[in-house]
């Protein structure tokens, strides 16, 4: 069989998506014994089928499913880089993409891992790479780069497409840079990064600026220490 991932198919089908309000993850419906979900949005569900592990298959949500050529569209015109996964072709729920190992930068904070500092410089120069090809490096964000062989990996690019800079990179870079030395190799509490998550989400409500978001947070820190 030239397409390997064609095998697990069957157990795709098994599979449904749903997304939530609220720009919460999404919900997955249905089971099949040989997959097993890698990582969940708030546009689809990713999985790993045991019969073809090296591939990775983006699920989307029922109400999403448009957004899947766009984003074939997107990985064509990115071509091969050590920066993404590969993009290997899209069905009409799903997208099948090589299965890229290692934990997001929000597993590392939960398990106190070193983020080194070449990770922060592979974004850069992904972004970088991103804007040479005439798309827009948006959404990079702790759940979308995977900590590779000690460099980065990004596993989300679907919203390179879109207009706009919604500066989650630029704040995750300058929290890094000013900050990072405070919690580098300890475990961050769950619902501390949760935490950080939710506020952060609506900061423009609550803050004058990111740097007051971020003495907000570190008053939180030394409050429950």
């Amino acid at each position: 069989m030239d397409n390997q991932w064609e095998i697990a198919i069957h157990s795709l089908s098994q599979i449904t998506v749903y997304s939530n309000p609220n720009n919460e993850p999404v919900t997955i419906y249905g089971d099949a014994d040989n997959l097993k979900c890698v990582g969940v949005g708030t546009d689809a569900a990713v999985f790993q089928s045991l019969d073809a592990p090296a591939y990775a298959f983006k699920i989307y949500a029922e109400d999403k499913v448009s957004k899947i050529k766009v984003e074939e569209n997107i990985y064509s015109i990115l071509g091969n880089s050590p920066y993404f996964p590969t993009c290997f072709t899209a069905y009409d729920k799903y997208l099948v993409l090589s299965y890229e190992e290692g934990p997001t930068l929000y597993d590392c904070l939960l398990k106190g891992i070193h983020i080194p500092s070449q990770v922060i410089k592979d974004v850069e120069d992904a972004r970088e790479y991103v804007r040479k090809k005439g798309l827009n490096p948006r959404d990079i964000h702790l759940k979308n780069i995977l900590l590779q062989n000690n460099r980065a990996k990004i596993i989300d690019v679907s919203e390179y497409i879109q207009p706009g800079n919604d500066f989650r990179w630029e704040h995750l870079k300058k929290a890094y840079d000013e900050y990072y030395h405070l919690v580098d190799g300890k475990s961050i509490p769950f619902w501390l990064v949760e935490t950080v998550r939710k506020w952060y989400n609506q900061q423009n409500k609550y803050f004058s600026s990111f740097e007051e978001f971020m003495q907000f947070i570190l008053k939180i820190m030394s409050f429950r220490k």
